[in-house]
């Protein structure tokens, strides 16, 4: 996420009840400053800190991210801890609060392990956070496995020792535009895109006019709009291109106001595929009936077949999350604890005791970065090359479809929960 998106994801996740409000705080260490440095010696637990937004205009988001790293840690801790050597070792989990600043993220990384001793780093909610908190790392050589930051800007440094779980923005909106064409009878044949220009909403825009230019699709229409904008003008003029599909970059509210513009015009598209806003509760609410046919994207759900060893099923894990926090988990907390098992599979490879000096920590981040992992959030496997240098490229999008009212993911085959609807129903 980028800090200009935070506002509107915050509101999305607190209308989704993810979060019951308050900083969500674990058996874990919030810490201030303090402790001891890193770079050898002996430790009976792995520290591992984390740079979260547990306060400023992201700290819902933070929230949901520091549950699903604390989420990892007990449930580690509850099996012994890792397992290194001939031993086992608790993981004591240390959150700074960065206050939803990029800036403080900064500082609050390089107290982690300059005072605290951390030996590894969980990064940000947001990704104006995480792009502060990169050069820190690599600066100390310590780790950082990111489980929510989505800009494609963070892969495009290439970051040494930074690395996303979540696939950025850009290729989980290309992809599903594939997915649609492979799920769709008859075949579409033309788009158009368009998306407010703000940060992420213009990721995910350039994000589906790529995947509708790789799916050898006509792109009749691309336009980037304010995000205050009157949405009535944009849809007419997408209208008059008359596209098979009709994709959108934006925030939960702008999708619910784009749809009703759309269903002014008169013009029916053959789909409409928005992002992950479309599964709040709110989106099918606020539109009733013309919720129904249109299409979203989610890179988890309790539904999917993933497994592992720690959690289970993404089911057993979404289970437990909710007799935990008494609250569902959703991608966000799914994704920071799959950073987690990332995190946990290095070390364990790895075999060396805290607390890791540097040439262990940069053994350690090499281990990361060679990662193939089947986890109950999906694959996990971290590009070596290019704009996605170090992003989780393994895991494909799941393409879903408001239904009856309900989520329901539709592509791809293994992960499906009903047959796509297709041409949508009219707006009208």
């Amino acid at each position: 996420m980028t800090m200009s998106h935070n506002i509107n994801r915050r509101l999305f996740l607190t209308r989704a009840g993810l979060v019951a409000g308050g900083v969500v705080v674990g058996p874990s260490v919030l810490a201030a400053c303090g402790g001891e440095k890193g770079g050898g010696g002996t430790s009976d637990t792995f520290k591992v800190g984390a740079v979260l937004e547990l306060s400023g205009e992201s700290a819902t988001g933070g929230q949901i991210a520091q549950r699903g790293y604390q989420f990892w840690a007990d449930t580690v801790n509850s099996k012994g801890g890792l397992a290194i050597g001939d031993k086992k070792y608790k993981v004591d989990l240390i959150v700074q609060d960065c206050k939803s600043d990029p800036a403080t993220g900064a500082d609050s990384a390089s107290r982690l392990i300059t005072q605290d001793g951390v030996n590894a780093v969980f990064g940000a909610y947001t990704s104006g956070v995480q792009l502060a908190m990169d050069p820190i790392c690599a600066k100390y050589k310590v780790p950082c496995i990111a489980g929510s930051a989505e800009s494609p800007n963070i892969w495009k440094k290439q970051p040494a020792f930074t690395f996303g779980v979540i696939p950025a923005v850009d290729l989980t909106a290309a992809r599903s535009i594939q997915s649609i064409v492979d799920t769709a009878n008859p075949k579409p044949v033309s788009a158009a895109v368009v998306g407010a220009n703000e940060p992420f909403s213009s990721d995910t825009a350039n994000g589906f006019r790529s995947g509708a230019e790789a799916a050898k699709l006509n792109v009749l229409h691309f336009s980037l709009f304010p995000p205050n904008a009157d949405l009535a003008p944009v849809s007419q003029v997408v209208a008059a291109q008359k596209p098979d599909i009709v994709a959108v970059g934006g925030h939960d509210v702008l999708l619910v106001d784009f749809v009703k513009a759309m269903a002014a015009t008169g013009y029916t598209p053959k789909a409409i595929i928005e992002h992950y806003g479309i599964t709040d509760a709110s989106f099918a609410k606020a539109l009733g009936r013309q919720a129904d046919g249109v299409m979203g994207i989610s890179v988890w759900l309790p539904t999917a077949t993933f497994k592992d060893d720690l959690f289970g099923s993404a089911g057993d894990y979404a289970k437990a999350f909710e007799q935990k926090y008494s609250s569902p988990p959703d991608y966000t907390a799914a994704g920071c604890s799959a950073a987690g098992r990332v995190l946990q599979a290095a070390v364990e490879k790895l075999g060396e005791s805290p607390a890791l000096s540097e040439d262990a920590r940069g053994k350690l981040n090499d281990l990361i970065a060679a990662t193939d992992l089947q986890t109950f959030y999906g694959p996990i496997k971290f590009a070596t090359e290019g704009d996605h240098f170090h992003n989780n490229t393994a895991l494909n999008p799941m393409l879903v479809q408001i239904q009856g009212g309900q989520v329901k993911a539709i592509a791809p085959p293994e992960s499906s929960q009903a047959p796509v609807i297709y041409p949508l129903p009219p707006l009208g």
